[in-house]
């Protein structure tokens, strides 16, 4: 289960933000252990100026916390709806990456330990 945390500096939260936004936790939930309780997901939404009317404004953060370790994410678009899928797709590949390598590990030192016990005396040879 993650702990959702939404915040907005200089902008208000819609409900069409907070529908963004949990899509972003949504998919990250699925990366995760069912019963790792510390996991956090914080995403912060803002506008980076108010006098500019163009241009990358919209400035979207994500900080994840769980017990394999801390990724964040961080993307400034011209429209914070890009700039949520563009965080979403860039924590979901760190996540895919995490996650290879520490099957990819268990598969080396599962054979490992096979190498190691070919040669021990209890093992019959034909």
């Amino acid at each position: 289960m993650i702990r959702k945390i939404l915040k907005s500096t200089s902008l208000s939260i819609t409900p069409a933000i907070e529908q963004a936004a949990e899509k972003v936790f949504s998919s990250i939930e699925n990366y995760v252990d069912p019963n790792d309780t510390s996991a956090i997901a914080e995403i912060e939404v803002s506008r980076t100026t108010h006098h500019h009317r163009s241009g990358e404004i919209f400035r979207a953060e994500i900080n994840f916390h769980h017990r394999h370790g801390d990724i964040r994410a961080e993307s400034e678009k011209e429209d914070l709806y890009v700039a949520l899928s563009a965080i979403k797709d860039e924590i979901l590949e760190s996540l895919r990456i995490r996650k290879s390598k520490r099957v990819h590990f268990v598969k080396r030192s599962g054979l490992a330990l096979k190498q190691m016990l070919r040669g021990f005396p209890w093992k019959k040879r034909n």
